[in-house]
């Protein structure tokens, strides 16, 4: 028997099951949240702001997927020589791909990686980037979704080889509310509070929850503003979100582009320009002359709180995202 498993307990290691390495598999979601507790049964880890990134190794080498299955290989050529020396044995993980600004983790600086698809482009964009794995969910021949997430990660740990741009999540015991009050003071994104003896779920849970310090997530952009003074490309996006099968008006961004971001999505805007608003509610007034667009691209927004006419205060744009489908876009909202 391999040491790995001698070293689960009696009982973990009766619920293994000997699996082939699958093809594919839906990652599991963390459930919005406004409560902060802690407790023994739960851990907690910080937050990362990156893109999400799903790790697998057999013998014909490694395969990283988006949460949408896009292949990410040749956006991340450095990371996947790294997995590749990670593990004598076939692994499935879990984890975040991240670049750094200071000390904190950027969207926006990782944007300039994101959707790359020429090896030698990304690894000339000068962006640095790591992966945090988080989770394991297939080792060595078998499937370990069973097991209890401190299991699934002592493995993890343990089996591993973290080096170059390859980290473990590492992660707090009990201490909840100070951990997030630490990651707030820190300025950090959050925490993910995960509960200790939670199998993996292919879906949504409240096994996850996210402790958010800052208010993030995606919007579909249905349209923009034409620029004011000597501001080039456009003015603001306008964006919106699905709700029973309709697109909601949320509000407009005009802050957080720089010039090339100004010129590189006003030409992916004017080439998706249709007559009519896909909103189901369009503004009336959007603070300039109006442009719209199909609702294709998602944009990665910050906000600091949502109005009581529901749109956007403050809101900041971070990035473009491609790992998400537009139809998927909800209002986040914290559940008790």
């Amino acid at each position: 028997m391999s040491d790995w498993r001698q070293r689960l307990s009696g009982e973990d290691r009766a619920s293994l099951k000997k699996a082939a390495m699958p093809s594919w598999t839906r990652p599991m979601l963390a459930t919005l949240t406004d409560e902060r507790f802690s407790s023994k049964d739960w851990i907690y880890e910080r937050k990362l702001d990156g893109e999400r990134c799903l790790v697998f190794r057999d013998g014909k080498g490694v395969r990283l997927f988006s949460r949408n299955r896009k292949s990410l290989n040749a956006t991340y050529p450095e990371l996947v020589e790294v997995l590749e020396k990670a593990a004598g044995n076939d692994f499935v993980a879990d984890g975040e791909i991240v670049a750094f600004s200071g000390g904190l983790t950027s969207f926006s600086r990782l944007q300039k990686r994101i959707g790359i698809t020429d090896e030698k482009e990304a690894r000339e964009s000068g962006v640095r980037v790591w992966i945090y794995l988080f989770d394991l969910l297939h080792y060595d021949g078998f499937d370990l979704e069973s097991l209890p997430l401190r299991a699934r990660k002592r493995i993890l740990r343990q089996e591993l080889s973290f080096r170059d741009g390859l980290r473990f999540t590492p992660h707090r015991n009990e201490t909840g509310e100070a951990f997030f009050d630490e990651a707030c003071h820190k300025g950090w994104e959050g925490l993910i509070a995960k509960r200790a003896d939670s199998p993996y779920l292919h879906s949504r849970s409240r096994d996850w929850l996210k402790f958010k310090c800052v208010n993030q997530q995606e919007f579909v952009i249905g349209g923009y503003t034409d620029p004011q003074g000597s501001r080039k490309g456009f003015g603001a996006l306008l964006l919106g979100y699905y709700e029973d099968g309709d697109l909601r008006y949320a509000g407009r961004v005009g802050t957080g582009f720089d010039e090339s971001t100004l010129e590189r999505l006003h030409e992916a805007l004017r080439s998706r320009a249709r007559k009519t608003p896909a909103f189901a509610d369009p503004p009336a007034d959007a603070g300039g002359r109006v442009h719209w667009v199909s609702p294709t691209l998602v944009a990665e927004v910050g906000f600091t709180e949502w109005t009581d006419e529901g749109y956007l205060r403050h809101p900041r744009f971070l990035g473009l995202r491609d790992d998400k489908a537009p139809a998927d876009v909800h209002r986040e909202e914290a559940s008790g």
